[in-house]
């Protein structure tokens, strides 16, 4: 029986109770990963690590708000108490505000930047620093194809992820020689709790005359590319930004 790709290995996904996040946090575990989310809601956070802990007793459940530095900090204490070590670090934390541009407020705009992008930084820097301490660590960030193309009705989101694949191919240059590789993947249309009921019926609809596969993703389409930026499959490859998207950005008119 061949080993588990990520088999030993500890992976920490912020933002992984509900959507995508949950869905890679379970999918690491099925490839032998010790897993533990954070996200900022109680009751979410439990009800994910209890399915978890069915499959594997040692996952590890965190209700943090990601947009506090000092929450963030905590949080590494009690990673690096619980878990010893991080392999594997996730962000998959984000907002949106869907409005033209000069009605977004400057709180809205903060609540978006704060949590899709100012929060990315400060984990991947502080988490990141118990992979620096070992020289070694993956981390992968979900960018969007908003950080690809203008995003109409979507400002401040498309800014945030535009900043995360600038952060994420920083990152990975600083890094590289401290043998911590950093990544991103962009998903393509892809129905969650976050985008679900806030998406009107006429940009669902343009979403799928634009992606060549006229289909939304499943989300369990995702996981194949952060299992490969998160194990030695892919080890050397940093800097990269993985499109999962039905062939969107490649198709023309």
């Amino acid at each position: 029986m061949p080993t588990a790709r990520l088999s030993g290995l500890n992976a920490l996904v912020i933002g992984g109770s509900s959507g995508i996040g949950q869905t890679l946090a379970e999918g690491f575990q099925r490839e032998g990963a010790r897993v533990a989310i954070a996200a900022r809601t109680t009751d979410k956070v439990s009800r994910v690590t209890e399915r978890l802990r069915e499959s594997d007793s040692s996952a590890l459940g965190y209700t943090v708000d990601v947009t506090e530095r000092q929450a963030i900090d905590r949080l590494a204490t009690d990673v690096s108490r619980d878990m010893g070590t991080l392999d594997i670090l996730v962000n998959c934390q984000g907002t949106t505000v869907i409005k033209p541009a000069t009605e977004v407020s400057e709180a809205e705009f903060d609540q978006v930047l704060d949590t899709n992008l100012k929060s990315v930084y400060f984990t991947s820097t502080v988490l990141g620093g118990l992979m620096l301490d070992r020289g070694q660590g993956a981390i992968i960030n979900i960018a969007s194809l908003a950080a690809h193309r203008g995003w109409p009705n979507a400002c401040a989101y498309s800014i945030s992820k535009h900043g995360i694949l600038g952060l994420t191919r920083t990152l990975a240059a600083e890094w590289a020689e401290q043998g911590v590789r950093v990544n991103s993947i962009s998903p393509g249309f892809f129905l969650t709790e976050l985008n679900r009921d806030r998406m009107p019926a006429e940009r669902k609809q343009a979403a799928l005359t634009r992606t060549p596969y006229n289909r939304f993703g499943e989300v369990d389409e995702l996981v194949g590319a952060a299992l490969f930026l998160a194990s030695e499959e892919s080890g050397f490859v940093t800097g990269t930004d993985i499109s999962v998207d039905g062939g969107y950005l490649a198709g023309g008119i």
